[in-house]
């Protein structure tokens, strides 16, 4: 078949079918030299071309596309707020009084300037010797027991000092009461007493528990059993059973859930007092009648005290909790849900990174490109603009930022705005010196790539 004819056939095949004009054109073979053999490529089609082809780039795309959709479409599908805690109900063993016995006498002067420390250990071994009188300091006393293991010192017919085994305290088991009423509160006691009156204002005991109009006020016992938290008082059922306790040698006591709704209704009349600053009445919260609260007792033979602990029901973070269908990744240090810190978290990294990568590229192509076209001098000018940058440390520079904003006390916003600009100015040299690089050769106004296929035939 002639040449003619086959051109014929060619044109007729086009004319049928546009398809076979691709097909006739991959079966043609083209000399080495001819210009169709070269296929025309844009630079953005070519960096696309090599970045499709990269294995490695291409999972590092879909990492970076899984980490938006997670920190920023993530934190809008999340339940919880990324400040929002967590916590949880435990119960925890906490220290609820001391308690200690003075089996020794304890003294109590109405001026420790007149009556001293010297004069009372006179006054101690008076006392033990069984002696109406005793000499101190120059001066002479008499001694009269007021009352089982009680004493006072006399100076003419003034009372100067007193000795007790069982002394007057507060509900928080401080001796705060002044030397006329605890005077007149401890003849009543040890000499089988109900009550006293001083400076116009009547007093009751009963159960070791001092009252004025029905209110305690107040305790005597050789036992002083001190609330573990100020602001904390002890009511006097539960203190006679922890007391009864302790001379029991007993390592716990049961209270009912009468006496353990009254502490407890004590405990909150006491912190509303504190808050408000004036005394409140006290209301029995509701509680099961079958429900009983448990103290126990441990004795420090080192210190001589009694720790009497209370197992309370105690709200706290939810730290460090496993992972859950509630928490998938767990909880953190402050009780807060780890996925969702992760999310937000991630919207800060990759808001730093890419505004980081924004601010260097923008310096960096702008400079580079100036310095690779115009050559001479002025790349000679920006390339040793590029070396000084190198030469600065970054990370010591980085850490003496830190420590002056922490000094400062900078904001955490202003931190990272501060933090972006650094790494910024300080990350642009590298993009401005690879720019430079990829300048077009002089004389050369070529603005496309160039890129050979050749066909599979062909030598």
């Amino acid at each position: 078949m002639s040449q003619s004819e086959n051109n014929e056939n060619k044109d007729i095949i086009l004319e049928e079918s546009p398809e076979a004009e691709d097909a006739i054109e991959r079966n043609t073979e083209y000399s080495i030299g001819d210009d169709r053999r070269v296929k025309s490529l844009t630079p953005g089609a070519l960096v696309r071309r090599r970045f499709f082809r990269n294995k490695v780039a291409v999972i590092g795309l879909w990492i970076l596309i899984f980490m938006f959709v997670f920190s920023f479409i993530g934190g809008l599908i999340s339940p919880y707020k990324q400040d929002q805690m967590f916590y949880r109900q435990e119960k925890v063993s906490k220290d609820f009084a001391y308690a200690k016995k003075s089996d020794d006498y304890q003294f109590m002067s109405r001026d420790s300037k007149v009556f001293t420390s010297a004069q009372q250990a006179d006054m101690i071994v008076a006392i033990f010797d069984s002696t109406p009188t005793f000499d101190s300091m120059g001066s002479t006393y008499s001694l009269k027991q007021e009352g089982t293991d009680f004493y006072g010192a006399y100076s003419g017919n003034d009372l100067v000092c007193i000795a007790f085994k069982s002394g007057l305290t507060d509900l928080e088991g401080k001796a705060t009461f002044d030397f006329d009423t605890t005077v007149a509160a401890l003849r009543a006691y040890t000499n089988g007493e109900t009550s006293f009156d001083v400076g116009g204002t009547h007093y009751t005991i009963a159960d070791d528990m001092v009252a004025v109009s029905g209110q305690d006020v107040g305790t005597i016992s050789s036992f002083i059993l001190r609330p573990a938290e100020n602001g904390v008082t002890i009511t006097a059922d539960l203190r006679n059973q922890i007391l009864q306790a302790i001379e029991d040698n007993a390592e716990t006591v049961t209270v009912d859930a009468a006496t353990a709704a009254a502490q407890d209704a004590a405990d909150e009349a006491a912190e509303t007092e504190t808050a408000t600053g004036g005394a409140v009445d006290a209301e029995a919260p509701e509680q099961a009648a079958d429900s009983k609260t448990v103290y126990t007792i441990s004795y420090d033979p080192a210190k001589q005290t009694w720790t009497i602990q209370q197992e309370k029901e105690t709200t706290r973070y939810d730290t460090y909790s496993s992972p859950s269908l509630k928490h998938p990744l767990g909880t953190d240090v402050n009780g807060m849900d780890m996925m969702t810190r992760l999310m937000y978290g991630g919207r800060v990294s990759l808001l730093i990174g890419f505004i980081v990568e924004f601010i260097a590229g923008a310096i960096g192509i702008t400079l580079g490109g100036i310095s690779g076209y115009f050559g001479g001098w002025v790349d000679n000018l920006i390339m040793r603009i590029v070396d000084i940058f190198y030469c600065i440390p970054s990370m010591p520079l980085i850490i003496i930022l830190g420590a002056v904003m922490d000094a400062l006390r900078v904001s955490p916003t202003m931190r990272m705005v501060y933090l972006m600009m650094i790494l910024g100015f300080l990350g642009w040299p590298g993009m401005a010196r690879l720019v430079r690089v990829f300048r077009p050769a002089e004389g050369s106004s070529s603005t496309w790539c160039r890129t050979s296929f050749p066909s599979s035939s062909s030598p």
